[in-house]
């Protein structure tokens, strides 16, 4: 059984001194705490301590409820421990298992955006250890217990339920049985079968074992076709050897004795036991295509290609990451949390853990993303029989695992704060991964309401397929790939695409509009060096052209291309095609989200080294943009320079495009010359300049040349912690964006959205 995404080989790829030195350097451990609200003043420290903390106190008072409103506890969850059963390790005591512990806290942000605290308790007793957590319950949203031994763990898992309001989780039990269940669910769905129907083993009656039947149980697994076995094998009605109330109530009428004895015609084995324990004979032995769980840990029951060599109509899955069809803890409890939390759910019980491995089983068979298929080396997953449940890479876990946890829990009476829109909190959860999906969010939801037919040009590529498809199940359009169909029913088919109604495949040279399109573009063209056959050629040749003259001719709403080509190549042909919009400058603008932060850069794509005039122009076109996107502009004139220090060349031009618009009496903030830290920094900018126009920080920044803007994007982008989005190309007469050479999927289909949202 592999547990919230740690490592399962034999092998680590790391050796004990590369392990020690990751957990101390730098801060050692793998949490801090960071304040949420500014602290930089009295007035600050006021409202946040005394007096002002009072107002809340007596709020919380009145209402208890309100605590979800005023503090952290709506979003903070306690891991918690006494380190009885840490990992595979056995019982070394509550102080070894916080670097465990503090790695379960960190999972939980990193996949759900949820703060987490570790918390050790130093006692084996059973008694204490409740006490000791029940009193802590105001403090939490819920408890995630964890490596707690058996059976020690059911009587603290069921008390401190009883006890708390909130959410009380043993992954070790409920997580293992989720993703499992998914798995299952898939494995029924590729050979034929229902629940109701299956003969179910299942070796190992510990915690994580007799959660795995509970659970299939309450999905429809008839109670006496599910057999558990433990060191001392069938666990049946009228055995007393080794026996506790937990077993008891899993025992059934069977002569089945030993596990191979059960095991003779069983359709599924759950294994959460030891390395060996399912032989060949065994798996010989099982129905015709047998479905194995072996889950031990760190090494699995029955090694995969030990089953291969046996028979070659088995589908496996194991704890571990270097096999295929991994039963990973991380696939489960941050989201199921996160659902839990955001409907201030009192508990998490069965039919929000099996709405959450329905909804992994669900994801599993959907085509994936480039994300997923970075992880597998660009191998890209398709689902069969070794892929049944997805990876934790898989960027729409977020939008999809909690909102079907949060609609099961206010189904079921648990959820104390029900969500009215479902859609749009998933989409609100996908920004707290993506910071792009956030920013937009605004754009998507416009789109869907006014659907456009958007050309995607080079059609033949896979990434541009896969985007196009996404396009259109999101429900933003229609999507049209410019290519030859056959050519493109090829690769859709190779990679597990399904052109689906409103995805339309155009081939150029077979276009009824094919002459009209030559004749336009030789109307623009044929006082710029074209002959008729030269814009002919260009239209059933070039699917840049072809779809920049479909948009152009209003038979498309919107492009998108850049794929295959450089930026700029691609950008020449579209303008030989579409006119700059009349009264406008065409610019390049990236979005960049760093931090919580959105900001604007301009420009980083047409303009090599603008003038004074040009900045001007430039500045006026990017507010123009932030308006659209949802941003009130602040825009700062960027140089080395603030305020007429240092001088320079390059600083006084910036200066005459300040100049300039202060000529034109805009409706939007702006000033410069001012340097990066300055633009971006209040405090820098309130106490050495207070005379600066802008009322704060600037969201707008228009860099001095292309080379500036290009820097900084691209460095920003490449040293980590921020994401850049764009250049989004302004300015045209209609709506065309062009993505960086070999985007991703994700990347394309958010600038097909832009697209059509007519971003022009």
């Amino acid at each position: 059984m592999s547990s919230d995404g740690k490592k399962s080989r034999t092998r680590p790829a790391f050796t004990d001194q590369e392990a020690l030195q990751f957990h101390q350097r730098g801060r050692p451990g793998k949490l801090e705490i960071t304040p949420t609200k500014p602290m930089a003043t009295q007035r600050d420290l006021s409202l946040a301590y005394s007096p002002g903390v009072a107002v809340p106190v007596r709020s919380i008072a009145e209402d208890p409820d309100r605590a979800f409103d005023y503090t952290a506890r709506g979003n903070l969850v306690a891991v918690i421990s006494n380190g009885t059963a840490i990992l595979g390790l056995g019982n070394l005591g509550a102080l070894a298992s916080k670097p465990v512990m503090e790695g379960k806290a960190v999972l939980f942000k990193r996949f759900a955006d949820i703060d987490g605290i570790d918390l050790e308790v130093d006692t084996a007793d059973v008694d204490a250890f409740i006490n000791s957590v029940r009193y802590l319950g105001p403090s939490f949203g819920g408890i995630n217990l964890e490596d707690i031994k058996a059976p020690d763990c059911f009587l603290i898992e069921s008390q401190l339920r009883e006890l708390l309001d909130i959410p009380v989780f043993h992954d070790d039990q409920h997580g293992t049985a989720i993703i499992a269940a998914a798995g299952l669910i898939n494995a029924l769905h590729l050979t034929d079968r229902k629940l109701e129907d299956l003969k179910i083993v299942c070796n190992g009656a510990g915690a994580a074992g007799i959660a795995c039947i509970e659970l299939v149980k309450a999905m429809g697994v008839p109670h006496n076709n599910v057999i558990l076995c433990d060191t001392k094998g069938v666990i049946y009605q009228g055995r007393t050897e080794g026996m506790n109330q937990w077993k008891s109530a899993h025992a059934v009428p069977t002569d089945a004795r030993t596990l191979a004895e059960a095991l003779d015609g069983a359709d599924v084995f759950f294994g959460v036991s030891v390395k060996g324990a399912l032989t060949r004979e065994m798996v010989r032995s099982m129905a015709p295509n047998p479905i194995i769980f072996a889950m031990a840990n760190p090494d699995p029951e029955i090694l995969p290609e030990e089953v291969a060599e046996i028979r070659d109509d088995v589908i496996i899955a194991t704890g571990r990451s270097d096999y295929p069809n991994q039963v990973n803890n991380v696939l489960g409890f941050p989201y199921i949390f996160r659902g839990a939390l955001d409907v201030r759910a009192t508990a998490i019980n069965e039919p929000m853990k099996i709405a959450a491995a329905e909804a992994l089983a669900k994801l599993a068979r959907e085509d994936v993303p480039d994300e997923v298929a970075a992880a597998y080396q660009g191998n890209r997953p398709r689902f069969g029989p070794e892929y049944i449940i997805p990876v934790p890479f898989d960027p729409r876990l977020i939008s999809v695992v909690p909102p079907a946890v949060a609609k099961a829990a206010m189904e079921s009476g648990v959820a104390r704060h029900p969500i009215v829109d479902m859609k749009d909190y998933a989409e609100r959860l996908s920004a707290r991964r993506d910071p792009v999906a956030g920013s937009l969010q605004r754009i998507f939801t416009k789109v869907r309401q006014s659907p456009k037919r958007v050309v995607f040009a080079e059609g033949e590529e896979e990434a541009v397929i896969r985007a196009a498809a996404s396009f259109v199940n999101q429900e933003l359009g229609t999507a049209i790939l410019i290519g030859r169909e056959e050519r493109i029913q090829e690769e859709a088919f190779a990679a597990g695409i399904e052109i689906r109604p409103g995805l339309e495949i155009l081939n150029a040279a077979m276009s009824r509009r094919n002459r009209d399109y030559a004749d336009y573009l030789y109307a623009k063209l044929q006082r710029k060096g074209m002959l008729w056959r030269d814009c002919q050629r260009m239209v059933n040749q070039d699917r840049n052209f072809f779809g920049a003259l479909m948009v152009a001719l209003g038979d498309a709403d919107a492009m998108v291309t850049g794929v295959t080509r450089n930026y700029s190549v691609a950008l020449e042909a579209v303008r030989r095609v579409i006119d700059p919009k009349p009264g406008h400058t065409m610019i390049g603008l990236s979005m960049v989200l760093s931090r919580g932060r959105t900001v604007l850069v301009a420009d980083t794509a047409v303009h090599d080294d603008p003038s004074a005039a040009n900045l001007a122009d430039i500045a006026e076109e990017a507010a123009h943009v932030a308006r659209r996107l949802g941003y009130e502009p602040r825009v700062a004139m960027l140089t080395y320079a603030s305020f007429g220090h240092p001088p320079g060349e390059r600083a006084s031009r910036v200066q005459e495009a300040v100049r300039i618009l202060d000529s034109r009496r805009l409706d939007f903030e702006y000033d410069g010359e001012m340097s990066a830290d300055v633009a971006l920094n209040q405090e820098i900018m309130r106490s050495a300049y207070p005379f600066c126009r802008l009322s704060g920080p600037a969201n707008v920044l228009i860099m001095p040349t292309f080379d500036a803007a290009s820097i900084a994007t691209k460095t920003l982008q490449e040293l980590g912690g921020s994401m850049v989005l764009g250049p989004l190309l302004v300015g045209l007469d209609k709506p065309v964006q062009i993505v960086p050479f070999g985007a991703k999927d994700s990347d394309i289909v958010n600038l097909a959205a832009v697209a059509a949202y007519g971003i022009t």
